[in-house]
């Protein structure tokens, strides 16, 4: 059994009951949610005219591989009316792979962990209510040490 990080977010539509949704359609076909942490709202980031995001992390089980997860999760993606048209534009759901195991993996369209992972706020901040111990496998730092270091300052609110 595998298991992954994932993080959920959205800022279109009722962005409570597409987080629901998205948990919903993961559970079913990506892996078992074994532990998520509390809702954040958060700035957009990049293009910042644009509503505030809602975001979760999601800690799954599963029997899929890296590669598998991630066609799953673009699946549910585009089962939600995900449109991709701009880069950091805005979206019903969003759903990335942070962790898969303590892999490292770098291959066309996936790479883990999240390359960008120790840039945003708006992940760490719930990534560390969910596993502040849990060891970066390329930085070799905890995610509570990452959060204190990271110098991303757009507010992020638990709620």
């Amino acid at each position: 059994m595998n298991k992954a990080f994932l993080l959920i977010g959205g800022n279109l539509g009722n962005r409570k009951l597409n987080l629901s949704k998205a948990r919903s359609i993961i559970h079913q076909r990506c892996g078992n949610i074994i532990k998520s942490s509390s809702l954040y709202e958060t700035a957009a980031w990049g293009d910042v005219v644009q509503a505030s995001f809602l975001n979760q992390v999601l800690v799954i089980q599963t029997r899929l591989t890296a590669a598998d997860l991630l066609q799953c999760m673009l699946h549910a993606e585009q089962k939600m009316g995900r449109v991709r048209r701009q880069n950091s534009g805005p979206r019903t759901i969003d759903i990335d792979l942070l962790f898969f195991n303590d892999d490292i993996i770098k291959m066309t369209g996936l790479e883990v962990p999240h390359p960008r992972l120790h840039l945003r706020k708006f992940v760490l901040e719930p990534l560390n209510e969910v596993a502040p111990g849990y060891i970066h496998p390329v930085f070799q730092k905890p995610i509570s040490q990452l959060l204190a270091e990271c110098p991303d300052n757009l507010p992020v609110q638990k709620l």
